[in-house]
């Protein structure tokens, strides 16, 4: 049974049970790194290029958390995950720059996905099936169990839990993915790509910090593709980014709906496509009146001034949700 390790980082929480479905049915074992630390960044700013932006580093220090402890780790090349639209540049050359900057790493599991032109993800599955050597009926199977998993991972999302309260709930662990009680609570969109705002090493523990100031928190999963996709279309033009349309089009989304009481949007420093997408939502949030904050992240953020910013924000919120429910109670 080959261990196959998966690095807890970028589209890991996209994508997770999709692929973790996929080794465990052909009967692989699949070992996951454990939640980001400050020595898991540390070793990953030791060999990543320093030019990157800060999710990348991360992801290269859970490469190294996986080296001494798999026979393969799994590192795919992802170009595009739609039609007409492309994944940041990062993804695509991440199996390279892991592979010059890390010595006596075990094989890597790279198969190219590149959905710009349409079709299927089972030539990426396929790949991957014969790069473990199982056969086609075999993998086959594998991918098609895979998908009715990441179905039922995304409908749990949508219904508002987080990616690791979504896997619990796919485990069978309920207790762990239980309802947060938040009736009458503020309601803060919390806007970014999955891998700034759901690992609490990299976000400063943004999500913990709002539950427990009884903030009910929504974010662009919280969202079908179809509300996402009708939120983008108030852009004059369509963005090519897949994560950046997906920002943008559920924080205008939340927008129009105007049930909202606050917007943040949580970036990475040195991200072009996000400085571009915070600017459109900033714009447009101020427009409307809607208290919002940006906060942008990197290995020198402190948590002090993310606190103190977090507090002034909360403040502005619920004086407007008061104000609100004053005016609408007279």
């Amino acid at each position: 049974m080959p261990r196959i390790g998966i690095p807890r980082a970028l589209l890991y929480y996209h994508y997770f049970p999709w692929w973790e479905a996929f080794f465990v049915s052909l009967g692989a074992e699949v070992v996951v790194s454990p939640p980001t630390t400050k020595a898991i960044l540390d070793r990953g700013l030791e060999h990543a290029a320093d030019d990157v932006c800060l999710p990348v580093k991360v992801a290269v220090g859970h490469v190294l958390e996986l080296k001494d402890r798999v026979d393969a780790i799994f590192l795919p090349r992802l170009v595009s995950v739609a039609a007409r639209e492309y994944i940041c540049p990062k993804f695509l050359g991440l199996p390279e720059m892991v592979g010059h900057s890390i010595k006596g790493l075990p094989p890597l599991l790279n198969p190219g996905l590149n959905l710009y032109r349409g079709g299927s993800p089972y030539r990426f599955f396929a790949a991957l099936g014969r790069a473990l050597g199982y056969p086609p009926w075999q993998v086959l199977a594998a991918y098609r169990r895979a998908c009715r998993v990441q179905q039922q991972y995304k409908r749990l999302l949508e219904s508002g839990l987080f990616p690791e309260e979504a896997l619990a709930a796919l485990r069978g662990r309920h207790d762990a993915a239980a309802p947060r009680d938040t009736m009458g609570s503020p309601l803060v969109a919390v806007i970014g790509h999955p891998y700034n705002i759901y690992d609490a090493f990299v976000s400063m523990d943004l999500l913990g910090k709002l539950g427990r100031r009884g903030i009910k928190v929504i974010t662009a999963d919280s969202l079908s593709e179809e509300n996402v996709c009708r939120g983008a279309a108030h852009l004059p033009k369509r963005l090519f980014w897949t994560l950046g349309r997906r920002t943008v089009g559920a924080a205008y989304h939340y927008l129009q709906w105007g049930r909202v009481d606050g917007m943040i949007h949580v970036s990475s420093f040195a991200c072009g496509p996000d400085s571009f997408a915070g600017e459109f939502i900033a714009r447009r949030a101020h427009r409307m009146g809607l208290p919002f904050l940006s906060l942008v992240l990197d290995e020198h953020s402190g948590e002090a001034g993310m606190v103190t910013r977090l507090e002034a924000f909360l403040d502005m919120v619920e004086r407007r949700k008061k104000y609100r429910e004053g005016g609408s109670a007279s």
